[in-house]
């Protein structure tokens, strides 16, 4: 949309020739920023439930700085995943109060409390899949939803898993991340009416196919209410988690 498009809209909108909801539809997809190498789109939050997202994987720490500086103008709360320590000392240069979770590799500014009812259990199979599910657990947080972390709680002993099945039944969405053979979510989907959102990770040996058994154990579930995201998808889980929510909650 051009400036002589926008004044017509805005004069139309004046005049009473369209209404406040036909203009919001077509403001809402604008504006993007062109930096060159990318194009920040600073109205996401109004179409989607929260910023955009920064997928530092790829991207020179330079490029990550810029576009984190130029999001952090209009949003409180900027989330990057799959970034480096080199990157976060990057952008810490511009944005003294960002933070950054090694583990999980989610660099973040948290500057307003946000809140979304409802928490979600961010469950995984093993201590190899924290990195993942903790890249799920921070971002959630981020977005504003409560999150109940219940890891370690695999299927070679499900007794530790039986043992936590109160505190993840009283979760509205449940996250398991699972490598390996990737059963945990079968399981869980045998034991809660809550939608699970099912992480494959790249956690195991030779013949788990980086993640790939996993995927395709998910996929195949007999458990009714599982939905599965990519391998070591944990961001993709926690977006899909808190659109479940936003729903719930109207």
């Amino acid at each position: 949309m051009d400036k002589d498009t926008l004044y017509l809209l805005l004069k139309d909108l004046a005049n009473g020739k369209t209404n406040i909801d036909d203009a919001y539809q077509q403001l809402k997809m604008l504006p993007y920023e062109d930096l060159g190498y990318a194009k920040i789109d600073h109205h996401r939050a109004l179409r989607d439930n929260f910023p955009e997202v920064i997928f530092c994987q790829g991207k020179t720490n330079a490029q990550i700085k810029a576009i984190f500086e130029r999001l952090a103008v209009g949003n409180s709360n900027v989330i990057g995943t799959r970034a480096s320590n080199d990157a976060f000392l990057a952008v810490k240069d511009s944005i003294p109060n960002i933070q950054y979770d090694e583990m999980s590799r989610v660099l973040y500014l948290k500057s307003t409390q946000l809140q979304v009812t409802g928490r979600v259990a961010v469950v995984s199979a093993g201590t190899a899949d924290l990195p993942v599910a903790e890249e799920a657990a921070i971002s959630l947080e981020v977005m504003g939803a409560g999150v109940e972390r219940v890891y370690d709680v695999g299927v070679a002993g499900l007794h530790r898993l039986l043992g936590k099945i109160e505190a993840i039944n009283e979760a509205r969405v449940v996250i398991a991340v699972a490598g390996m053979e990737g059963a945990l979510a079968s399981v869980l989907g045998g034991l809660t009416s809550r939608p699970v959102i099912a992480v494959p990770t790249s956690v195991g040996y030779g013949a788990s196919f980086n993640g790939l058994a996993a995927l395709l154990a998910m996929l195949n579930s007999c458990a009714t209410g599982v939905g599965v995201v990519n391998i070591d998808n944990g961001f993709g889980a926690a977006a899909l988690a808190l659109s479940i929510l936003k729903t719930i909650d109207g």
